[in-house]
């Protein structure tokens, strides 16, 4: 096994993975709140940790993922409310649709997708031990973790105390003992269409309270790896953290690990911005193998410009490996290029660095198509091994043909380029690509390449 060092946001230094168990990781990655359809920028944890797993399969390790649904969050009741409708009817429909917009990307599922609602017991059963500790106090229905319990609270975001604001509601501020303290359980509130019964009254837990008892309950306490957006480092996961070493006097994970946040004209792209590309809209207009060619462009922990620049590059980007695929034969992959190919996996063990995988898989693919290199004879094992960690094993997929409606579209096209309606002809081709495919001008006439 290579030797795999990750950034550790807690430390702010790479540390080496050394698992719990041996052999075997465990990865804990917040997921969606699911009050609508997710973002593009909501796909790239998704996929980060998806193609973590994948990479760290690869080198020999047992990996489980396990990827949270909340399901039960103010954002679902006040989106609910705005409709007309029960949160939960809401909540259960986003959720099929987030599964359905994720499945597009074809990297399969994670190993466990814990929902909020089914995890009420363990969560009331956590904040009863904070309470029985000193660390939680109930509030006129509420229940409210003291932040000041925790020596270690501010270690992982590295803010001071005074620097801090759990960005909660105004509403129960007058109950908290101090204004840092965060919510554990809410008091059922006129409007909230869901409770649940606890020691402390009827209500429903607190967005932090969820991913601890679900992380937990799988994967116990002290796992691998902790993930998710740069964004949720302070509260979320600072507040996490606190309740475990409250809990337990331990901690949550050996490594957390956040990445960056996609940034459209220069700001976060969010959906309480409005500034979001949704991710069944990219996926339709540009295919999963670009979409995955773009997250992965940039090194995870750094911020991604979305723009239709970016995108066609990346489309670019698939085009030349998928041509590329073509002009190999399957098989072994020449000798001399096994030095690339290592190259290629020392860079994902180097802080799970995709940028500098790809700029090696670039060379690879220029040596192992170049005939005074590698002859025709070259084989593509490599490359097979290579794109299979990435999630982009289906661009060496043998070439499928494109239905009769898309060959008469590009057909038409055709034609419109003969008779020098170029404007005729780029319509054409956005109707074919919005249907999935490709269109390539070539000597001896037009080809469809899938997206």
């Amino acid at each position: 096994m290579r030797e795999i060092r990750l950034h550790d946001t807690l430390s702010g230094e790479l540390q080496t993975l050394r698992p719990r168990d041996p052999g075997r990781l465990g990865i804990y990655a917040c997921g969606p709140t699911v009050y609508s359809r997710i973002h593009i920028g909501n796909a790239r944890p998704f996929v980060i940790f998806s193609l973590l797993k994948r990479y760290l399969e690869h080198e020999g390790y047992e990996a489980t993922l396990v990827v949270n649904v909340t399901d039960v969050n103010d954002k679902i009741y006040d989106a609910a409310s705005a409709q007309g409708r029960p949160s939960a009817e809401l909540a259960a429909e986003m959720i099929e649709l987030y599964r359905a917009d994720t499945d597009a990307l074809g990297l399969g599922r994670p190993d466990h997708e814990p929902l909020a609602s089914e995890t009420m017991g363990p969560i009331v059963d956590y904040i009863r031990a904070l309470v029985q500790g000193g660390h939680a106090y109930a509030a006129g229905g509420d229940v409210y973790f003291r932040v000041r319990s925790d020596s270690g609270y501010g270690s992982l975001s590295h803010r001071r105390l005074e620097n801090m604001d759990q960005g909660e509601d105004v509403e129960g501020a007058e109950r908290k003992e101090d204004p840092l303290d965060f919510a554990l359980w809410k008091a059922h509130k006129p409007g909230e269409d869901t409770v649940w019964e606890s020691p402390w009254g009827a209500g429903r837990p607190g967005w932090h309270i969820e991913c601890s008892a679900m992380a937990e309950a799988l994967l116990g306490v002290g796992f691998d790896i902790h993930g998710g957006g740069s964004d949720l480092v302070f509260p979320h996961h600072e507040n996490e953290a606190a309740q475990t070493r409250a809990a337990h006097g331990a901690e949550l994970t050996k490594l957390w690990m956040h990445n960056g946040m996609i940034q459209f004209t220069g700001e976060k792209m969010a959906k309480s911005v409005g500034n979001i590309a949704l991710l069944h809209e990219v996926l339709a207009d540009y295919g999963p193998a670009t979409v995955l060619m773009y997250l992965i462009a940039g090194h995870y922990r750094q911020p991604l410009a979305f723009s239709e620049a970016a995108l066609e590059q990346a489309q670019a980007n698939v085009a030349r490996i998928r041509e590329a695929g073509r002009r190999l034969s399957a098989g072994e992959s020449p000798p001399d290029l096994e030095r690339l190919r290592d190259l290629f996996f020392d860079a994902l063990a180097r802080d799970f660095n995709t940028a500098e995988a790809l700029a090696v898989l670039n060379e690879w693919l220029r040596d192992a198509t170049h005939p005074a290199i590698s002859g025709e004879a070259a084989g593509d094992s490599h490359l097979r091994e290579m794109l299979g960690v990435l999630g982009l094993e289906a661009l060496l997929a043998p070439a499928e043909r494109a239905p009769a409606c898309v060959r008469e579209l590009a057909e038409q096209r055709e034609h419109a380029r003969a008779q020098r309606d170029f404007t005729a002809a780029d319509r054409l081709r956005e109707e074919i690509a919005a249907l999935g495919w490709e269109v390539r001008d070539g000597a001896d006439g037009f080809e469809l390449l899938p997206l």
